[in-house]
């Protein structure tokens, strides 16, 4: 069964693994291979990314920056990591269109509901960047719009642990980890994996969300295949 998901991937994700920041074009090349993997098998994937590894539009507004002028940079900092996961996704054979909610329209497209699900229906990849558009809302919260928007089954959250923990397992060996959720036990217990405005827009779209360990290869390409990995928020 192929299911058309939308994957959330931190700037974490694009970052080396040692120094924790920047552009590793290996690690965005095994993204990327997983990634061409499950399309090549006809699953359709639309992709938010973060901007963290470049910048981080909260820690620089703690730091007395603006907080819409940081969310600016921030999201500019996204366009550059869906640009390098393009990049990858077209070497291992993915068509791939990179969609901007702020227009820079000489090196990407701007946000278009219907041709993003054009662009599904076609076979290519879709890459969301720029976040929503505007400031004071997350990357969490645009994956679960543009989810909704594009008829997502499945909402995937790409993170640096297991799942979904009692507690933080980096803090806490002795945290537990949940294999399912409700959403309001997301909110209720201040677990924080994903903003509250992203966890009720996925509730009130009934959009189920998996957790998942990017580190642990070949996570990516079972959690869009469907299989139980995780925790799963439903």
């Amino acid at each position: 069964m192929s299911h058309r998901v939308a994957l959330k991937l931190s700037g974490e994700a694009f970052a080396d693994p040692e120094l924790g920041y920047g552009i590793d074009p290996k690690t965005i090349q095994s993204v990327a291979a997983e990634i061409a993997e499950v399309h090549a098998e006809g699953h359709r994937v639309a992709m938010v990314v973060g901007g963290g590894n470049i910048f981080r539009g909260l820690s620089a507004a703690a730091a007395g920056m603006d907080r819409a002028n940081a969310d600016y940079m921030g999201m500019l900092a996204t366009v550059i990591n869906a640009l390098a996961l393009r990049d990858a996704l077209e070497a291992e054979g993915c068509p791939t269109r990179v969609q901007t909610a702020i227009k820079i329209e000489q090196v990407a497209e701007p946000y278009i509901r219907l041709r993003a699900m054009r662009h599904l229906e076609k076979g290519r990849a879709v890459i969301f960047a720029g976040g929503t558009g505007n400031p004071y809302f997350t990357t969490d919260t645009t994956v679960a719009l543009r989810a909704a928007e594009i008829g997502a089954d499945l909402v995937l959250k790409a993170t640096r642990v297991d799942g979904i923990f009692s507690a933080d397992p980096e803090e806490d060996p002795s945290a537990e980890i949940f294999a399912e959720l409700s959403y309001l036990d997301v909110i209720n217990k201040g677990l924080r994996v994903m903003d509250n405005t992203a966890i009720t827009m996925c509730m009130d779209n009934d959009l189920p969300i998996r957790v998942f360990n990017i580190s642990v290869a070949g996570n990516i390409a079972r959690a869009v295949r469907g299989e139980s990995i995780g925790t799963l928020v439903r």
